[in-house]
C-alpha cells in the first residue's frame, strides 16, 4: 500500500503562487507516476498533471505554462508550484500515485482557494 500526505494550499490572491508538495510512504517501489487532480465545487475530478519516475510530465491545457510538476524519487515527493493563480483554479488538489500492480492511490486532499 502506498499513503500519501499532502501540505501546502490556502488562500492566495489571483496572480498569486502556490506549492503543493505531496510526500509518499509504505511500499514507495510499487509507484510508478505521480500526479495531481482537482475537483472544484459541483465538478468532476480532473487531471492536473503527472511525472514519470524518468521526469516526463504531462499537464491539462488549462495548467500549461503557469503550473509545473516535479518529482524527487529519493524522497518519493512530488511537487506541484503553481503560477499567475486564477479564481477558476479553486478546488481541492488531490495527490495521486499509479502503482505496479495497476492500483491508484490517494491522497486526503488540500484546498487551493484564489480570490479575485
Amino acid at each position: 500500500q502506498v499513503q500519501l500526505v499532502e501540505s501546502g494550499g490556502g488562500l492566495v490572491q489571483a496572480g498569486g503562487s502556490l506549492r503543493l508538495s505531496c510526500a509518499a510512504s509504505g511500499s514507495r517501489s510499487m509507484i510508478i507516476r505521480m500526479g495531481w487532480y482537482r475537483q472544484a465545487p459541483g465538478k468532476q475530478r480532473e487531471l492536473v498533471g503527472s511525472v514519470s519516475s524518468g521526469g516526463s510530465t504531462t499537464y491539462a491545457d488549462s495548467v500549461k505554462g503557469r503550473f509545473t510538476i516535479s518529482r524527487d524519487n529519493a524522497k518519493s515527493t512530488v511537487y506541484l508550484q503553481m503560477n499567475s493563480l486564477k479564481p477558476e483554479d479553486t478546488a481541492v488538489y488531490y495527490c495521486s500515485t499509479l502503482n505496479i500492480n495497476n492500483g491508484v492511490s490517494w491522497g486526503q486532499g488540500t484546498q487551493v482557494t484564489v480570490s479575485s
